[in-house]
């Protein structure tokens, strides 16, 4: 049986995949998964994605990203804010500064999701899904 919470399952799946230096790992296709894989790969926090599979079983193949040789992953941590039991919302001028800057905050707005600072730039709250750095 799916999980009912998709984003905690992707998030996760992407914290193990880097726990044991994976070079990629799966995630069911949902619109919210996909739009979270192109958050992670503009900021520069995974390599690739792409969807796979056909009929109902899809899946996006999230392609991670380390640092050079050492293999360090480059996403060090992934937190999940808002829960299908406790959703956290906020107001533009209440979005928050992940560790001042260096980390993001995915967030879901009306314009779509985004990053904490394209929130801020069009004027934007809405739901805090997850913190990223």
């Amino acid at each position: 049986m799916a999980p009912n919470d998709t984003i905690s399952d992707m998030l996760t799946r992407i914290r193990n995949a880097c726990a044991v230096r994976h070079s990629t790992t799966q995630v069911p296709t949902t619109k919210m998964t996909r739009s979270i894989a192109q958050v992670l790969k503009k900021e520069g926090f995974i390599e690739d994605f792409e969807e796979t599979g056909e009929g109902v079983k899809q899946f996006l193949l999230l392609t991670l990203k380390y640092k050079d040789k050492s293999r360090q992953p480059i996403i060090s941590m992934l937190k999940r804010a808002s829960k299908p039991g406790l959703r956290v919302y906020s107001k533009r001028k209440d979005l928050p500064r992940v560790l001042g800057g260096i980390g993001i905050a995915i967030i879901s707005t009306s314009k779509g999701v985004m990053t904490d600072r394209e929130a801020r730039r069009q004027n934007v709250g809405g739901e805090i899904l997850c913190y990223i750095w």
